[in-house]
């Protein structure tokens, strides 16, 4: 079966047609959050407020010569959708579209040249998605089936974000907060960190899985002292405390707090970058974002490289969406998966879906759908070529 043509495509998602009227605005309008540009004042530390936060995203819809199709779903708006369509479709185009194997290859080599992480990578990304979706509807199986099978019967999820009270009430029993400082903030910084940390580790209670995202705004020796006042409150992990090029301080921090797992990699994009930090010894949990870092097919290598080497691989958002889903209930070692709970307090998860077909945790567990493909719930009438929406 060929491919017939490869596009970026804008996707209409569904919104609820008697929503919910929320207890309280979500964490995300309220929780300061740091990354590395916003340690200039001129930025603001609000998820929807930073820059970046206007590239919206991108569907890529893959059809075969016999008229089925499949999306996938990538990021970073038209820089990624013009590599879709410039770059990988003219060399995809016409080839086996079940062969995902040598597809992924050939996206590999001809992005060499542009660099294989950043706009390549998400490009990549959202292929990929789109030909295990396509393949999954001309076999009638789930992705997780074509994966090799369930290896659990359900997934255990944790919660990301600060509104705490609202993830307990849900069920979930895992709990990862945001960070409100930069290093360069120093002791008022890691005051503030120590803060936050205590406030959570009070308000979730002593035995439960307790962790925290400094999201790249960390470097070693703020790191450093941190760790050392935040032994007390027994993190699980501490995820992307540095910069994704900064392999040796990882392993630095590694090396220096064995009391705490150090966790990354939703900004290390494809295997290579995995396998510089398992060889290095920088990491003890791999974090590849699916949709950033080359899809599922990348994702599996990734998984690969940490089995081998005794560690999880714990996608980024992966209970959020289908993809993730379907990746979790097929990788043995992928123990748990993270659910950004970033809607409102109050308001049904069922509500807060943006991709229809996607399963909602409940008490923390979520089992993906077992319809064909990643089982969403898209009618050809919801897509629109890229180019429609940019005239």
């Amino acid at each position: 079966m060929k491919i017939k043509s490869i596009r970026a495509v804008r996707v209409k998602q569904p919104t609820p047609s008697n929503p919910t009227s929320p207890r309280r605005p979500t964490w995300n309008k309220s929780s300061k959050r740091a990354m590395p540009v916003n340690m200039y004042p001129e930025f603001s530390r609000f998820p929807g407020e930073m820059p970046g936060g206007g590239l919206e995203q991108v569907w890529v819809k893959v059809t075969a010569e016999d008229g089925n199709w499949g999306l996938g779903q990538c990021s970073f708006g038209e820089p990624t959708a013009a590599f879709v369509n410039t770059v990988i479709a003219p060399i995809l185009e016409g080839r086996n579209c079940l062969a995902i194997e040598s597809l992924s290859d050939l996206m590999l080599r001809v992005s060499q040249r542009f660099g294989v992480s950043g706009t390549a990578s998400t490009a990549m990304a959202g292929v990929d998605l789109a030909l295990w979706d396509l393949k999954g509807k001309i076999y009638e199986l789930p992705v997780y089936s074509l994966l090799g099978g369930p290896v659990r019967e359900s997934i255990t999820c944790y919660a990301t974000g600060d509104d705490l009270d609202w993830a307990q009430e849900l069920g979930f029993t895992k709990f990862k907060i945001t960070n409100p400082a930069h290093y360069s903030e120093s002791d008022s910084g890691v005051k503030a960190v120590v803060e936050h940390v205590a406030w959570a580790r009070e308000q979730v209670g002593g035995d439960h899985d307790l962790m925290i995202n400094p999201a790249m705004s960390f470097n070693v020796e703020f790191a450093l002292r941190l760790l050392a006042e935040l032994r007390p409150y027994n993190l699980r992990w501490f995820e992307e405390p540095l910069v994704p090029t900064d392999t040796a301080g990882l392993a630095q921090l590694r090396q220096a707090a064995p009391w705490v797992a150090i966790a990354t990699g939703e900004d290390h994009h494809g295997r290579h970058a995995f396998l510089d930090l398992v060889e290095s010894r920088a990491v003890d949990i791999l974090q590849p974002d699916l949709s950033w870092g080359g899809g599922i097919t990348e994702a599996i290598k990734v998984h690969i490289i940490g089995e081998a080497a005794g560690l999880a691989t714990i996608p980024h958002g992966g209970a959020n969406d289908p993809f993730g889903q379907h990746f979790a209930m097929a990788a043995t070692e992928s123990p748990m998966a993270e659910f950004w709970l970033g809607s409102d307090p109050g308001v049904p998860l069922e509500e807060t879906v943006k991709i229809p077909g996607t399963v909602v945790p409940v008490n923390g567990q979520v089992t993906p759908s077992n319809e064909p493909g990643f089982g969403m719930h898209f009618e050809e009438s919801d897509i629109t070529d890229w180019e429609e929406g940019t005239k």
